[in-house]
């Protein structure tokens, strides 16, 4: 697992390809299933602090 968080921004995450979203969440170890948009938003979520949101 990364030490550090990515550091992506909002948007960048609203227009990643899936298959990018995919090995992103597998490098910090989350399996998350559900369609591109589903894996997005729990990315944002994830990555992002609120005030980033």
């Amino acid at each position: 697992m990364p030490l550090h968080y990515p550091r992506y921004k909002k948007k960048d995450y609203e227009v990643m390809e899936e298959w990018k979203v995919d090995a992103l969440l597998r490098q910090y170890g989350i399996a998350h299933e559900g369609d591109i948009h589903e894996k997005r938003a729990y990315a944002i979520g994830t990555f992002l602090w609120p005030d980033q949101i």
